[in-house]
């Protein structure tokens, strides 16, 4: 009787299960001798070494990603940083500014009270308001007036000297027409001998001038002006001005004498108001020349 046994076409082996089993074991005999004695060190060094530009490649997309992030928000954190800081500058900046002037006010307004104080105590301090709308005159406005008791034909001086003199009041502001102002007279005299002139003002940015001084005149440059007080309107010894220049032309009668004030004019925001000025006695009126009797020779 012929056999019936089929032929084998795939080769038989060890059931799935044995073989988990045998994998199993093998894998749990490697892990011990391993911790045991780090036989499989070398071997996972090579391997290490030999995946390590697969691993940087396969990295590598997600790294630059992460750096370019982490550019654009450095960069955009730096830049709120630095204007905040260019913010906190500027604060800074003008708080010191305005600490500055405080400071420079602080000083003015002492320097303007020992002033008032050499004046006897009589004055009043004022503000600057605004200059006169006109720039082609020599004007300022302060914050007193007729409530103040001021009235016009008073002095006004800051710590350096004679700055104009009170023109027009008004119920709560006046009106001050600096020594600077065209045409603008202050009797004064020379403190290193006493002669007695008259400065003119020549309009703003321009400066001071002695008119009608003979040629002759014992007058220098750096002789120091004070008011002489004989109109009755300045107090005698106000500083007003400082000789800067004296030309002396023999073709003329009179000499060309310039000055600067002696007193910031354009530049304190503080002044003091000087009390009335002082009464003098009117000019006596000459005596009648007498009449002519008829028939006189």
């Amino acid at each position: 009787m012929q056999s019936t046994i089929q032929p084998a076409f795939f080769k038989q082996g060890p059931k799935p299960f044995s073989r988990l089993l045998i994998y199993a074991s093998l894998s749990l005999v490697l892990l011990v001798v391993d911790v045991r004695w780090q036989i499989l060190q070398p071997a996972r060094e090579i391997v290490s070494v030999a995946l390590y530009p697969l691993q940087w490649l396969a990295t590598a997309p997600v790294s630059v990603a992460h750096q370019v992030s982490n550019y654009f928000v450095t960069q955009t954190a730096l830049q709120q940083e630095n204007r905040r800081l260019q913010d906190e500058r500027l604060l800074a900046n003008a708080q010191l500014l305005r600490m500055q002037a405080l400071q420079q006010e602080n000083i003015q307004l002492r320097q303007l009270l020992v002033t008032r104080d050499m004046q006897g105590g009589r004055g009043v301090l004022a503000e600057v308001l605004y200059n006169d709308r006109d720039p082609y005159t020599a004007k300022l406005v302060v914050d007193r007036g007729e409530q103040d008791h001021v009235k016009a034909g008073q002095v006004v001086i800051d710590p350096l000297g004679v700055v104009g003199q009170i023109t027009r009041v008004q119920p709560l502001t006046a009106e001050i027409t600096l020594i600077t102002h065209k045409n603008q007279p202050v009797p004064v005299q020379v403190v290193r001998n006493g002669l007695r002139a008259v400065v003119y003002g020549s309009g703003p940015e321009s400066p001071l001038e002695v008119r009608f001084m003979p040629v002759n005149g014992d007058i220098r440059n750096d002789d120091l002006l004070v008011t002489s007080g004989i109109d009755g309107t300045y107090p005698a010894g106000l500083p007003v001005a400082k000789v800067t220049r004296v030309d002396r032309n023999a073709g003329s009668a009179f000499a060309r004498i310039s000055c600067e004030p002696a007193a910031d004019v354009d530049k304190h925001r503080f002044m003091l108001i000087l009390n009335e000025k002082r009464s003098i006695p009117a000019k006596p009126t000459p005596p009648a020349a007498p009449a002519k009797k008829k028939g006189a020779d």
